[in-house]
């Protein structure tokens, strides 16, 4: 057991951004096409985490040209530059997996102040 956890922290970052469900996040992602690298940023509504540790992941899900987007990111990866949080929601459910039946208003998420 000692020995798993020494080779998972290993690949654990030190500054983990807090990221909880309900949040609307920016996800900042390195991207390698060919030999050259860039950033792309990924905007949605954290929906659901999952596990802990090194494999901790969280989803996130929004909405492009009508058609809802849902992406897995892996909280540790290397590919992952940073996340940012644009702003706090109130929920009271661990998965917002219903919000993929809703539209429009009705998927919106109320703000924790």
């Amino acid at each position: 057991m000692e020995l798993l956890q020494q080779f998972s922290e290993k690949y654990m970052k030190e500054n983990v951004p807090s990221v909880r469900v309900g949040d609307t996040v920016r996800v900042h992602i390195r991207v390698k096409e060919g030999s050259r690298e860039r950033i792309q940023v990924f905007e949605g509504t954290v929906i659901a985490k999952k596990h802990g540790g090194v494999e901790e992941s969280f989803t996130v899900r929004r909405i492009s040209y009508g058609v809802g987007v849902e992406k897995v990111f892996p909280l540790h990866a290397p590919t992952i530059e940073k996340v940012e949080t644009v702003r706090r929601g109130k929920v009271r459910r661990a998965k917002l997996y219903y919000l993929r039946d809703r539209v429009g208003k009705a998927a919106k998420v109320k703000e924790d102040l």
